[in-house]
């Protein structure tokens, strides 16, 4: 389904082009977009939003999902941005309709893009997902995939404690290791030839993931997400293709914490944050 961008005369077009693309996620996770994004763009304007007075998303009512969702959606509206690309699994499965409904710029969800890429890679038609409770309640993923091929086979796994894990950065601990191989179990009798994970906090714990699960194809829907949003941007001629790029980042609690976290996830020196409460 193709996005949809209001007309915009020619002579607008260079004004339009140099707004900045909004991301948001509940907290640390959507970093991992943003990085695709930057690399697979990199004269774009950025602004990042980390819900993190109400990380995480996925313990959370649909309602209150929502709500979160549409605040920061409409802050984010304000800021002149030209695109929304909703960074987090939990807001794209229970609040992206409702966003797409009320924010007068266009809407990208990360949940297509990471079933589109599964379809392609697996060989035996078995599809695992991980993601927060609230992903998984919804089965997003699993009616997209079945829709795309009612053929696959879908094995579903909640793993509440993985973004905790991730918020406080113990991803390489010893206890992130335990907790992963019980939840991992499963999706290991499954005999899924190919993972998504599915929440963007989850890539921070690819390389543990990797090692509990060997040879499976690993679903990063980031990359994914970043070809698709500059393909859209390309088609319409809104793409920024040349100058100086910069993002702005936004935190709607402890933002000292999130600039030192972010810094690390980015493999950045500084990471500068401003609060905004919701």
């Amino acid at each position: 389904m193709e996005l949809y961008i209001p007309y915009i005369p020619t002579l607008k077009k260079y004004k339009f082009m140099n707004k900045p693309i909004g991301i948001f996620d509940s907290g640390l996770g959507g970093l991992t977009i943003l990085r695709a994004l930057e690399r697979a763009m990199p004269a774009e304007n950025f602004i990042y939003f980390g819900d993190t007075a109400h990380v995480p998303y996925g313990s959370k009512s649909p309602q209150a999902v929502t709500n979160y969702s549409m605040q920061i959606a409409k802050f984010l509206e304000k800021q002149n941005i030209k695109f929304l690309v909703v960074a987090c699994n939990t807001a794209s499965a229970l609040a992206l309709e409702t966003l797409v409904k009320n924010i007068r710029v266009p809407v990208f969800g990360v949940i297509e893009a990471g079933c589109c890429a599964a379809v392609h890679k697996t060989k035996n038609k078995k599809i695992a997902v991980i993601g927060t409770n609230a992903t998984v309640k919804s089965s997003a993923y699993k009616k997209l995939l079945n829709v795309i091929d009612k053929n696959i086979t879908v094995t579903q796994k909640a793993c509440p404690l993985f973004v905790p894990v991730i918020e406080e950065g113990w991803q390489k601990t010893k206890a992130a290791e335990i907790i992963a191989r019980d939840y991992l179990k499963q999706i290991k009798k499954s005999g899924a030839d190919t993972l998504i994970l599915g929440c963007t906090h989850y890539p921070i714990m690819k390389p543990l993931i990797k090692k509990i699960m060997g040879s499976v194809n690993l679903i990063d829907s980031a990359e994914e997400i970043a070809k698709q949003v500059k393909k859209v941007l390309q088609s319409k001629n809104i793409l920024k293709k040349t100058g100086a790029s910069n993002t702005v980042f936004y935190a709607s609690d402890d933002a000292a914490s999130f600039e030192q976290k972010a810094a690390q996830i980015l493999g950045r020196k500084t990471v500068k944050a401003r609060l905004k409460k919701l």
